[in-house]
């Protein structure tokens, strides 16, 4: 039986993660998160909830171990706290890492940089000193469509250069993607970076675009509606995501050879993506649909760091692991909005007008 660490896990990615390997292995799983309050923590803590976490138990310690089955524990820990965090590897010997915690978000990154530095460089060195000194098996590591900038050449490849970020969130999930490469190669460690492209799904964040657009139509507010409607993003289900990493995470020598190739580095990156673009209008379209109420749109110009459009070429991930998006937009967006009315009452105590 594997012991597997996962970050991240009242985050959004994570928590559908867990759920599934809880469901489908016999893997021993400890999670880990520091529930910080960049977004609203009660949706933080309703998705532990969900996994039988009580929020009794974390919410005032800064580390505290809460076991809800057998084989699944759940630590508050912050990765900046190395102390602790290798204490933790040194008692655990675990055999593989999902490393998912990050302080996400572009447009907050303009206003908070420290956040970032902290714990996508900080955090993240802390996670790969603590692979070199106590060895895994694989470490699998979230990156970010953003590496990309505004690529002219679409659908973005893992080969395309991605020397250019603009912001600096981009520059956090490239800098990860150098770091691990380096370590891989002075400490012979597998570790893949995966990009994901524009992720939502139930319990999504709420400073993503789904959450954000749904919660104004609901309350008949004003939707920012930026590059007056021209942007396209390559939106992802969760679902697809989480339903590939096992297999991704279980083949740590796959896909190295044609990254970087002069080094001898078992490392390697993937793009998850949906495989098809479509413009925000739409995507807002699909939402009105879902609620039966329209939106009210303002249209403004692109705001910094954004991107103009995102679109994954999944020729490399599908020849590897036979990765193939299944939910398509139209499906995503009403199993996204059959979970969020729900929310939204349940957990935010508003009710529609």
């Amino acid at each position: 039986m594997s012991k597997i660490l996962i970050t991240g896990t009242a985050g959004f990615i994570g928590f559908h993660l867990v759920n599934k390997l809880l469901k489908e292995t016999d893997w021993e799983i400890i999670g880990l998160d520091n529930v910080n309050d960049y977004y609203d923590v009660k949706l933080k803590f309703a998705r532990l909830t969900e996994t039988g976490i009580d929020r009794a138990k974390i919410e005032n310690n800064t580390i505290t171990q809460s076991y809800i089955h057998s084989n699944y524990c759940f630590i508050k820990l912050d990765l900046t706290d190395k102390e602790n965090l290798i204490n933790l590897f040194k008692e655990e010997k675990f055999d593989y890492i999902i490393h998912l915690a990050a302080q996400p978000g572009v447009r907050y990154s303009l206003e908070n940089p420290e956040a970032y530095i902290e714990s996508n460089i900080t955090g993240f060195l802390n996670i790969l000193e603590c692979c070199r000194h106590y060895p895994v098996k694989h470490l699998v590591f979230a990156s970010s469509s953003s590496v990309y900038g505004n690529n002219k050449k679409v659908p973005f490849s893992e080969l395309d250069s991605v020397d250019h970020p603009i912001s600096l969130y981009a520059a956090t999930k490239k800098s990860n993607e150098l770091m691990a490469h380096t370590y891989s190669h002075l400490f012979q460690i597998p570790m893949t970076g995966l990009r994901f492209f524009t992720v939502y799904g139930p319990w999504g964040r709420p400073d993503m675009a789904a959450f954000i657009f749904a919660r104004k139509i609901m309350e008949g507010e004003e939707i920012e509606v930026y590059n007056f409607g021209e942007m396209e993003r390559d939106f992802t289900f969760v679902d697809d995501i989480v339903g590939i990493l096992p297999k991704i995470l279980e083949s740590p020598s796959v896909g190295n050879s044609d990254y970087l190739s002069n080094t001898d580095a078992k490392f390697g990156v993937y793009n998850i993506g949906g495989n098809n673009p479509v413009k925000i209008d739409y995507f807002i379209q699909l939402l009105e649909a879902a609620l039966g109420k329209k939106a009210r749109r303002k249209f403004s110009s692109i705001q910094p760091g954004d991107v103009k459009v995102t679109y994954a070429d999944l020729e490399k991930i599908s020849n590897d692991f036979g990765y193939s998006p299944k939910v398509n937009i139209e499906e995503g967006i009403s199993k996204f909005i059959h979970w969020f009315e729900r929310y939204y009452a349940d957990f935010l105590d508003v009710t529609e007008n």
